[in-house]
């Protein structure tokens, strides 16, 4: 007879070459094990190379934050740009904590001379799918509260954020399943009218990002596989409209609630296919959405490349254009 144990030992679901997932509801996330990107780091207030200042902040029992300010930042008369920031990992991986996120953050704000705000959400398969969207709206809704007239209304209130920031210039950014997030960021904006009464969102970049749409060999690929592992029932399939904004049932496309777009996909992303993105750019423009779209094709390189190493010339070539981008 089997023991419990061994019961609590068997296998469920499993992610090839990602995560797998226990009977007692235990997920192994063996590619940290595989991979020198998911180092957790601290912060630094100095980090001499960028020039760039880091801290770790609470934002609720749940989500949490690493900011970033370049430290050139003299007195609160100067403000700079917002960004806030979702990492990727297939809505099931990684950390605003990995050493690769903080070297990319580094090197974004310093290119960028911006504010940053890097946001820990909760990860699926141990939370619904639709928990990691109120997370993100938990830490946007917190970062656009800064924004009141008063000099200091909470203790949780951040000085960088409040002393430093433009509440006109706020972009959001996502990569893979950040890019997700941005997207469901983006079209709440819009259905409620902003992030709150005062603060819109002005940019929102995407990434590489993670939608899975009807295309030929969609459900042989790893990312159609890992929404069935990580979605609810209900939402498992290319219907749902978590993961394919073009879904029959999925909000009009106009609705997407900022001023400007900013899409980057790859010419050999083994995860998202470019196909995808030209759909997605296709049914924004279709949609009769007003606003400024821009589109970003990199040759040659593969998913999330700038990640990896944020030095390369392709990758310094792309964040230059993102910090174009957040300083309009």
């Amino acid at each position: 007879m089997a023991s419990s144990n061994d019961n609590n030992n068997e296998v469920v679901a499993e992610m090839d070459g990602f995560y797998r997932i226990y009977k007692d509801g235990r997920v192994e996330r063996y590619i940290y094990q595989k991979s020198n990107l998911s180092t957790y780091v601290p912060p630094s207030l100095d980090d001499p190379q960028n020039n760039v200042s880091s801290k770790d902040v609470i934002i609720s029992p749940h989500v949490s934050a690493r900011l970033y300010l370049p430290k050139n930042t003299t007195n609160s008369t100067q403000k700079l740009p917002i960004i806030v920031y979702y990492h990727g990992g297939a809505l099931a991986l990684g950390s605003a904590f990995f050493n690769s996120y903080h070297n990319y953050l580094n090197v974004l704000v310093s290119e960028s001379n911006a504010i940053a705000i890097s946001v820990e959400y909760r990860l699926a398969p141990e939370h619904d799918v639709t928990t990691i969207y109120e997370d993100s709206w938990t830490a946007l809704q917190w970062v656009a509260s800064h924004a009141n007239e008063k000099k200091f209304t909470s203790g949780n209130e951040d000085p960088w954020i409040k002393n430093y920031g433009d509440f006109s210039r706020l972009s959001i950014i996502g990569d893979s399943a950040g890019g997700n997030i941005v997207y469901h960021m983006t079209m709440r904006a819009g259905r409620e009218g902003g992030i709150n009464e005062k603060v819109t969102i002005n940019g929102s970049i995407f990434v590489c990002p993670y939608f899975v749409v009807p295309i030929e060999n969609i459900e042989e690929s790893a990312s159609y596989k890992n929404w069935i592992i990580i979605s609810s029932p209900s939402e498992a399939g290319l219907h749902s409209p978590l993961i394919n904004p073009l879904a029959e049932n999925a909000p009009n496309l106009s609705q997407l609630g900022c001023s400007r777009m900013l899409l980057c996909f790859v010419e050999k992303d083994e995860f998202i296919s470019k196909e995808i993105g030209i759909r997605f750019v296709k049914g924004v423009k279709k949609s009769g959405w007003k606003g400024d779209l821009e589109l970003i094709e990199v040759e040659g390189e593969g998913h999330c490349f700038q990640l990896a190493n944020p030095k390369t010339d392709k990758s310094q070539e792309l964040i230059k254009r993102f910090a174009a981008f957040i300083q309009l």
